[in-house]
């Protein structure tokens, strides 16, 4: 099934704000959150699609790619199936939401007053950074790559709880199970209250009795791991390739964080890239263009033989069709550019400065502009 358009998704036009996006993602969560849609697939499906949309036009670097290429421009990246439940979109947008007590708040039912204002989430594991150089010939193809990545996985000792075999949790002793906690300050203008998060149990009510050895309470421990990465033909410098899931494991049941690998183009020794055209320059001499010449080239797909017009003049260039860089968005490629560079000899021997003297002095070697010049078109290097 193909996906919707991220901004039709949303209700906003391609110009609006971040904070139209947030508005609109906020009216859309609401309208369909599960508390006021029970047992309904299709709300469901749509609450995770507008998270979808909101994760990708929110962030500038992934709304820029997908302004440019569209849904396969982000190559894996958004993808709700990744919401494996409503917590995890909780977890990872605790910005706008706040934490739950937005949805307490508006629907104020019975998980309110079963769970109090709790967060009923865990802590999303961080994203990892990766840079990847390829070379020009691995862009214009694409090519898979394994790496080995240091991060944070799961501890399998404690079940990622963090707690100690047999230990299992407490009751919060700072805020007594509520996730909260609260500061009075007065003041000439009364009493006002300020309600935080508990930082001793980080607003879930519970802490850990003993904590796990192997992991100690943390739920997660280092691990090195082998990941292999499909890169895409067409990808361009500081392109990044989302790995799902592969950054750093969460806390007390948050959803891993993602691997991004960052495209760095390593430099050619001939080829140059301009989009997608390889730019390759190819030294030729005074006969060559004169006369004409055949030349074999090494080009991205091998050895090509090319035809060099006589009468061609320097800097002329011969395009070689479908043989430069693929798009990233289809199979067409670009072209391979073969620029005519004249090359003139510094030194020459008495035979070859004869041989040119007499060249100089024949009708199509002397213009009206250089047979005003006593030495002639060669005079300057005889």
């Amino acid at each position: 099934m193909s996906k919707r358009d991220y901004y039709e998704v949303l209700g906003v036009s391609k110009s609006a704000t971040v904070e139209e996006i947030k508005t609109s993602y906020r009216k859309l969560a609401l309208k369909y959150h599960p508390d006021r849609n029970p047992d309904d697939k299709e709300a469901e499906d749509k609450f995770k699609e507008a998270a979808e949309a909101y994760e990708v036009l929110s962030d500038p670097t992934k709304r820029q790619r997908y302004d440019q290429f569209g849904h396969d421009g982000l190559r894996g990246g958004a993808d709700y199936s990744h919401f494996t439940n409503i917590n995890d979109i909780f977890s990872h947008f605790g910005d706008i939401f706040g934490g739950s007590s937005i949805f307490d708040d508006i629907f104020g039912g019975a998980s309110s007053r079963r769970q109090g204002r709790r967060r009923t989430y865990g802590e999303r594991g961080t994203d990892i950074q990766i840079k990847m150089p390829l070379t020009i010939e691995e862009i214009a193809f694409g090519v898979e790559k394994t790496i080995k990545i240091k991060r944070f996985v799961e501890c399998k000792k404690c079940n990622a709880t963090g707690a100690k075999s047999g230990s299992g949790k407490v009751t919060c002793p700072v805020c007594n199970g509520s996730g909260e906690v609260r500061q009075v300050s007065r003041s000439m203008f009364g009493q006002f209250v300020n309600i935080q998060t508990c930082q001793n149990c980080n607003g879930r009510g519970e802490v850990i009795k003993e904590k796990c050895p192997e992991c100690n309470g943390d739920g997660r421990v280092p691990f090195e791991d082998t990941i292999k990465i499909s890169i895409p033909a067409g990808v361009e410098e500081n392109n990044y390739i989302p790995v799902q899931g592969k950054g750093n494991a969460g806390k007390q049941g948050g959803m891993s964080g993602d691997l991004l690998v960052i495209i760095q183009e390593k430099p050619h020794e001939v080829f140059k890239r301009i989009g997608n055209n390889v730019i390759y320059t190819l030294d030729v001499t005074f006969p060559h263009l004169v006369l004409g010449a055949e030349f074999n080239i090494e080009t991205l797909d091998g050895t090509e033989k090319i035809n060099i017009p006589a009468g061609s003049q320097p800097n002329d260039t011969i395009k070689l069709a479908n043989k430069g860089i693929q798009n990233l968005n289809s199979n067409k490629r670009g072209e391979f550019i073969v620029m005519l560079n004249l090359v003139i000899p510094k030194k020459i021997s008495a035979k070859e400065k004869s041989i040119i003297t007499e060249l100089s002095t024949q009708e199509n070697f002397a213009s009206p502009n250089i047979a005003k010049k006593s030495k002639g078109f060669f005079g300057s290097f005889l």
